[in-house]
């Protein structure tokens, strides 16, 4: 008996162990380690990023009695049913109500290049109207849920989904507006779009875009960053149509053709960036959920950085990089600047100017001059640093002059000063804007020596001593005064107040007397434009009377950049004006050689240093060291140094 009781009390504890086990196996809750990409896949995945509903989305059709597979079978009729759940709060239920129709217009997108049908682009205008009640009409604001990842997926949703819109309803030929906002409504469906223009405008003030480019799609090489603004709205990338902003060329994308003197010697670049927005109309979750009246609102991110909607100031997105990329993708720049250089068809004959922005008068220009065989490309990098930082952005706007290099400095120098107050006039007849008075010029390699000249005051000296023991009977000297002196007696262009000068061989260079630049001079043939104006006067100042067109007798900017050449000893050591501040960054190739010896493979040091700058930067490069991020470090310092030590401003 008493090892009955013994055994008994053995197995009492086991067969509780035995009870715990069961339960334990029956339990309803279980929990395993993850790791940390298992992690921000939970946290941060849903429809957009793995094409399966987010977790948030999930729990928020559990709780509300909804199931997910049946859900995405029937979703029309499980988003009502979702819409009038009590007990759920309306965030949940908006969040996952844009989720779930973000992914049934991901199931209908169609093929590259087609135009998305009414059924999808019903499906982008559901998803972007839950999206728009979860951030404007629930319980709360946008900034009260700054920092919750959900908040950024429904963002994605809305800026997804206005870009689908925006560019479906341009590529079906149903996007209409037009800058007085008075255009009509079309239909989708049940849906009335309407598109309101008045707080955007295309380069040159045209109607409409010939195309409408989703900024996302687009990748670039060759730049050093993107930049972006993240906020509320689709990035887009709008074209104007060929020919239609003062652009002559042949297609609207590529570089400029040879063209009368009636054609605009400028004009804004026929690519503009747009941050589209669509605006539903109610005044309440209700009205909201029930309308289906839409304003597609486009904005210029350059201009605008905030938007009011139902009483709150939300950042607006905007892609500052995509714009400016993909007119330099499609210009044909490079190879255009090299049959100009060299006199070819098909190339430039005379300076023009490209506005990177619309013109702005509170904003201060910046006016980019490239070098020799080079056109607007040398500045990609520098333009997109400059309007990629924020402040910069705010306060300066791009003007790239793109000239004939082939054509003598003296000859580029007038010709870029008539049109850069040509073109002030144009804006600002008053000569009264900030931008009018307030410059900074950039210069690389030759187009560093016309920027000098362009804040430089020759006096008669250059005249005089170009002229000097030169025999010239009385017809001849009337002749070269009357058409040379307007070259070589010039004045400071008075709105540069600042500049920066990059590897510019202010002395010239023995490179371009070397067997090497006399070969590449005598392939260069100068405009025959040029040569009709200046061609015989030039001979009678070489003494090669009746020497041919394009012969020894007719310098090119080649030849001007020699360190012999007449023009560039006698300019070298013109005084820059007394009001502009000026600095230079300098190139060398190798470290190891004394600076004074130094050389950046073309230019030496000694020839692009200048007394009396205010700053000196020399970096360890090529020629093309306005590429480099130290040099583009550089010139971002002196921009901000420059509004700092601008006086406050009302």
């Amino acid at each position: 008996m008493s090892s009955w009781r013994k055994a008994l009390g053995w197995l009492r504890p086991l067969a509780g162990a035995a009870v715990l086990l069961g339960l334990a196996s029956c339990a309803m809750v279980q929990v395993e380690a993850r790791k940390p990409g298992d992690y921000v896949g939970q946290v941060r995945g849903d429809v957009l990023s793995t094409g399966a509903l987010s977790q948030a989305g999930l729990e928020t059709l559990r709780v509300s009695g909804l199931e997910p597979e049946q859900c995405l079978r029937a979703l029309q009729a499980c988003a009502s049913q979702l819409e009038a759940v009590s007990g759920v709060s309306a965030e949940r239920r908006m969040a996952t109500l844009a989720e779930m129709w973000t992914g049934q217009a991901l199931t209908h997108m169609p093929e590259r290049g087609q135009a998305p049908d009414q059924v999808a682009l019903d499906a982008w205008l559901r998803a972007a109207r839950y999206a728009y009640a979860y951030l404007f009409f629930t319980e709360r604001m946008p900034g009260e849920r700054a920092f919750e990842n959900r908040q950024t997926q429904v963002r994605d949703y809305y800026n997804y989904a206005a870009e689908q819109v925006g560019a479906g309803l341009f590529q079906r030929g149903e996007l209409e507006g037009a800058p007085d906002g008075t255009a009509g409504a079309v239909r989708i469906g049940q849906w009335s779009v309407r598109t309101d223009m008045q707080d955007f405008r295309l380069p040159g003030g045209i109607a409409r875009p010939d195309a409408l480019v989703p900024a996302g799609m687009l990748r670039f090489s060759g730049l050093l960053s993107i930049y972006r603004r993240d906020g509320f709205g689709a990035e887009l990338v709008a074209r104007v149509p060929p020919g239609q902003v003062g652009d002559p060329s042949a297609t609207g994308q590529g570089p400029l053709r040879p063209r009368s003197q009636q054609t605009p010697a400028y004009n804004e670049i026929p690519y503009a960036p747009a941050t589209v927005l669509l605006d539903f109309q109610g005044q309440d979750l209700g009205t909201v959920l029930a309308s289906r009246q839409v304003v597609l609102h486009p904005y210029d991110p350059y201009r605008v950085e905030q938007v009011s909607l139902n009483g709150q100031r939300v950042p607006l997105a905007g892609n500052f990089t995509a714009a400016y990329g993909l007119w330099l993708a499609q210009s044909g720049f490079a190879r255009q600047s090299l049959r100009s250089m060299l006199g070819r068809e098909n190339g430039i004959e005379r300076p023009h100017l490209y506005l990177m922005q619309r013109y702005d008068p509170d904003r201060r220009i910046v006016l980019m001059l490239h070098g020799l065989g080079s056109s607007p490309e040398a500045w990609v990098n520098v333009a997109n640093e400059i309007m990629g930082d924020q402040l910069l952005r705010q306060e300066y706007q791009i003007w790239q002059v793109y000239y004939p290099t082939n054509v003598p400095i003296a000859i580029n120098r007038a010709q870029i000063q008539a049109l850069v107050e040509q073109t002030l006039q144009h804006f600002d007849p008053q000569a009264t804007a900030r931008a009018s008075r307030e410059m900074t010029l950039i210069g690389h390699s030759m187009g560093g020596v016309i920027g000098r000249l362009l804040v430089s005051s020759s006096g008669d000296g250059l005249w005089n001593r170009f002229v000097a023991g030169r025999e010239l009977d009385a017809a001849r000297r009337q002749r070269v005064r009357e058409r040379l002196k307007p070259l070589l007696n010039f004045s400071p262009l008075p709105q540069v107040d600042r500049a920066i000068f990059i590897a510019a061989p202010m002395r010239g260079t023995a490179l371009a007397g070397s067997r090497l630049g006399r070969f590449l001079g005598r392939l260069v043939r100068l405009p025959v434009t040029m040569l009709a104006r200046f061609g015989d006067v030039l001979q009678d100042l070489a003494g090669h009377d009746g020497a041919a067109a394009g012969k020894p007798g007719v310098p090119n900017a080649i030849d001007n950049l020699r360190d012999t050449d007449p023009f560039i000893r006698a300019t070298a050591e013109l005084p820059v004006a007394p009001g502009v501040r000026y600095h230079t960054i300098i190139a060398r190739r190798d470290p190891q050689v004394p600076l004074e010896q130094s050389d950046d493979g073309l230019v030496p040091y000694r020839s692009a240093h200048l007394d009396g700058a205010e700053s000196e930067k020399v970096i360890t490069s090529w020629h093309s060291v306005q590429e480099t991020p130290q040099a583009i470090l550089e010139i971002r310092r002196i921009l901000h140094a420059q509004l700092a030590s601008d006086q406050p401003r009302p």
